[in-house]
């Protein structure tokens, strides 16, 4: 559960960021791994994916992999920048 509240804020902080609208307020979990962290430890790999918008009439994919409990990256698709 945490790693879903963490995986909902980092894509929160990325849209806000780019002045992209999080829709939804929701994160979905479409994939969990076991894979090692930095200091070799068995932990599990997760990927949320969200939605977005840029223009308010559009849905874009975003994505976040959490690795244990470090994010390990962020995904937008690519948007309008205004």
């Amino acid at each position: 559960m945490r790693a879903r509240e963490r995986a909902l804020a980092v894509a929160g902080a990325a849209c806000g960021r780019d002045g992209l609208q999080l829709l939804d307020e929701t994160v979905e979990c479409v994939n969990t791994w076991p894979a090692r962290d930095d200091d070799g430890r068995f932990v599990l790999r997760r990927t949320y994916r969200f939605e977005f918008s840029d223009d308010g009439n559009n849905r874009r994919a975003g994505a976040v992999v959490i690795l244990g409990t470090a994010v390990e990256s962020v995904h937008l698709e690519p948007f309008l920048i205004r």
